[in-house]
């Protein structure tokens, strides 16, 4: 571990934002081609001028199959190459944005985890401090509630607490108090 001296709190936090940023574009540079493309359209299409253009689209298609002579007409009313068009457009598009959602997923997925694994460090860390803070305080005499210390230096154990909460949640889905 580095070691850093005489930094504030915005250095340490200009380093965690680094460290953070240089792990999410570690993430990003291993997207396949298929992924940044479909991000992209689906960039777009969560855009106004993907709204706009298609308001255009549809209102001159239309304009055009309405007030054109009947034989410049391509799509007469009711527009079934146009609602064939559409169809066609909302297949690819929710292709396309379930793959951005799939990716995204994934990096939140790793964030999480990662997340979990500091969160657990801390814990063990907070455990360890607790330990020498409590030796100390009885070397020095200092009296203390130790049925609160020895609770709390207690390991967290994921699964307990896991499941704890699927049964929490069990109980608030049934209308149950738990």
């Amino acid at each position: 571990m580095e070691k850093r001296t005489n930094e504030t709190i915005e250095d340490h936090t200009k380093h965690n934002i680094q460290k953070v940023v240089e792990i999410e574009q570690s993430h990003l540079k291993r997207r396949t081609f298929g992924e940044r493309l479909a991000e992209k359209i689906a960039v777009f299409s969560g855009s106004t001028w993907f709204a706009i253009l298609n308001l255009v689209w549809f209102v001159g298609w239309i304009g055009f199959n309405v007030a054109a002579p009947d034989d410049l007409q391509f799509d007469p009313y009711p527009f079934t190459f146009l609602t064939l068009m559409v169809s066609l457009e909302a297949i690819f598009l929710s292709v396309f944005i379930l793959i951005a959602q799939n990716q995204e997923a994934r990096l939140t997925e790793h964030r999480d985890h990662l997340d979990l694994q500091i969160n657990l460090l801390a814990e063990q860390e907070n455990t360890k401090m607790l330990e020498l803070l409590e030796a100390i305080a009885e070397k020095v005499g200092i009296e203390s509630d130790h049925e609160a210390i020895r609770a709390l230096k207690e390991p967290a154990e994921p699964e307990k607490l896991s499941e704890q909460i699927e049964n929490f949640e069990k109980g608030k889905v049934s209308g149950r108090e738990n």
